[in-house]
């Protein structure tokens, strides 16, 4: 019967005053004649006996364990909070949809490495995309990234050897999966050339002076050429000295695309920096078409008379912003001669775009050009110092007598001449004209890859200084980039615009405050913002609860 009035009758803890001291009852609550009556089970001792003692407490601890009870800490027994990242599984989510996991699993197979390639690999990864940091600033960091595996900083250094060795590998694995993944048309590549610098003036096989795109001249850089497809997606990507020149780039990318990628038609589309008469010919060699940029001004007396003959077609472009173009075709001839003399012809089109926007932009360039000319003049010790670019473009030099300086009235007005008019010249034959101007204009993604890897993603500064681990580097940003790339696309196919620092700051949006209670590791969701929910839609994963045990999280991911 005992047994059975203790968990069937309601019973409370009474606390009763009695003179200067107050005592705790265990009491029974029941009902008599339509009335509730009180009767004390268990007389407890005095309430100041039983504060803070220890038999007490676990009795009541074991008796909530007993019942089952959903047990809550007090407030004083929590611990600072810690704020940390779980944004990182929307890039763990991709990373796995490429395979990474299992394939840097499977490079490794046969190699006696004694840590995860992976887990060091994404560590670095993700800490480009959320918040670039050097590499022992990602070790000392690595606990912002909840639940992520620990590496050593030598398995990081060590990653950066191995994806180094495994560049290549890693590119065709990833362009097939790209193939499949979005059914990736590959037909135009578009390729340009730029460079990174490093904050050393010492220079080796690899890191050498060069021109800096980035305008630092006293700084060792490395080049790099880069494949993207119409989407911005990057293909693949090579890196060469930093004095190579651009046009000595293209070589080594037609190499990859034929034999590592086998992409047996595409159309090379380039900047001015790349086309060369050699050039040209190796695309045509290897049976592509290209769309480049054409230097005007360098063209023939006959073929710059007939740009300006007239005969233009005006068009709205692109279609639907309300700007006007003129343009027309002028069918070519461009004559290669090789190292042996040979001359080849190739038949061209070259396209002639006309428009009032470029023309005051030209203006305005030209007049910056003629202020620095023209200061450069005030102070002619300076002009011997300087190269042929910018302001001294537009000065002579007049050799009677002493040396003097003087601007160039008719390089201004040769100059003036062309305000407005642009050229591109191609050899395909099956895009009509303003597709092929289309596919030129297109050419500021692969600006953007640039813009996103040095400013969003931190390339650079580069802080290693072997060949080796300078290339790794480059590979783990390369890897980075793709998936922030992916990531784009995808929300773009859904119909959400978001730029690159939008996405970062939705990931970096979502985290948890973590918190210690009674030995037990408690994760605090924090607000993400309206972008971080979409995203989690998108990847179909399930909102986490607004509070959870590590353990709980470590389930559930």
């Amino acid at each position: 019967m005992l047994e059975i009035i203790w968990y069937t009758i309601p019973m409370f803890i009474k606390i009763t005053k009695a003179k200067t001291s107050q005592y705790v009852q265990l009491v029974r609550s029941y009902r008599e004649d339509g009335r509730v009556k009180h009767e004390v089970i268990l007389n407890l001792g005095k309430l100041e006996q039983i504060e803070n003692n220890p038999s007490f407490q676990r009795l009541a601890k074991r008796l909530a364990e007993i019942s089952k009870v959903q047990q809550s800490a007090e407030i004083k027994d929590c611990s600072e909070a810690d704020i940390v990242n779980w944004g990182y599984l929307i890039y763990q989510r991709i990373w796995k949809e490429y395979n990474l996991d299992k394939l840097l699993a499977h490079l490794t197979r046969n190699r006696k490495v004694q840590f995860s390639l992976n887990d060091a690999s994404f560590l670095m990864v993700v800490q480009h995309l959320l918040q670039p940091r050097s590499k022992l600033a990602t070790y000392t960091h690595q606990g912002h990234f909840v639940n992520l595996p620990k590496v050593t900083l030598n398995q990081l250094y060590r990653s950066l050897d191995l994806l180094c060795e495994y560049k290549e590998q890693l590119e065709e694995a990833l362009f097939q999966a790209n193939r499949n993944l979005f059914n990736m048309q590959i037909d135009m590549v578009f390729y340009d050339v730029t460079t990174f610098s490093f904050e050393s003036v010492r220079a080796d096989s690899l890191r050498d002076f060069g021109f800096s795109k980035n305008g630092k001249f006293k700084e060792v850089q490395v080049v790099m050429g880069l494949m993207v497809d119409c989407e911005g997606r990057p293909i693949g990507y090579e890196l060469f000295p930093g004095n190579t020149f651009d046009g000595k780039t293209l070589d080594r990318a037609l190499t990859a695309l034929k034999e590592r990628f086998d992409i047996r038609r595409v159309i090379i589309v380039a900047d001015r920096g790349i086309n060369s008469k050699v050039n040209l010919k190796k695309i045509v060699d290897q049976g592509y078409s290209y769309i480049f940029a054409s230097r005007l001004k360098k063209m023939s007396e006959g073929v710059q008379k007939e740009i300006f003959s007239g005969g233009y077609e005006e068009i709205e472009f692109p279609e639907g912003s309300g700007e006007k173009i003129r343009y027309k075709v002028i069918d070519y001839v461009n004559r290669v001669k090789d190292e042996n003399g040979k001359i080849y012809k190739l038949p061209e089109r070259l396209i002639i775009t006309y428009s009032d926007k470029r023309a005051k932009k030209d203006r305005e360039d030209r007049n910056r050009l003629l202020e620095k000319a023209r200061s450069l003049l005030e102070d002619k010790s300076k002009i011997r110092a300087g190269n042929k670019r910018g302001g001294k473009k537009y000065l002579k030099e007049i050799t009677s007598g002493e040396v003097d300086w003087a601007l160039d009235e008719e390089a201004i007005l040769r100059d003036e001449k062309f305000d407005g008019y642009y050229g591109i010249q191609t050899n395909e034959k099956d895009l009509r004209p303003l597709e092929v101007v289309s596919a030129y204009h297109t050419l500021w993604k692969i600006e953007e890859s640039f813009r996103i890897m040095k400013s969003t993603l931190e390339v650079q500064p580069i802080f290693h200084w072997t060949e080796k681990r300078i290339k790794g580097h480059f590979v783990a940003c390369f890897l980075a980039f793709l998936l922030e790339r992916t990531l784009e696309l995808k929300l773009k196919r859904a119909g959400e615009h978001s730029s690159c620092e939008q996405i970062r700051e939705a990931l970096n949006s979502m985290n948890f405050s973590k918190v210690d209670i009674d030995d037990k590791t408690y994760l605090i969701k924090t607000r993400g913002t309206e972008l971080s929910k979409k995203i989690l839609r998108l990847l179909h994963i399930k909102p986490l609860p607004n509070v959870m045990s590590s353990d709980e999280f470590a389930k559930g991911v």
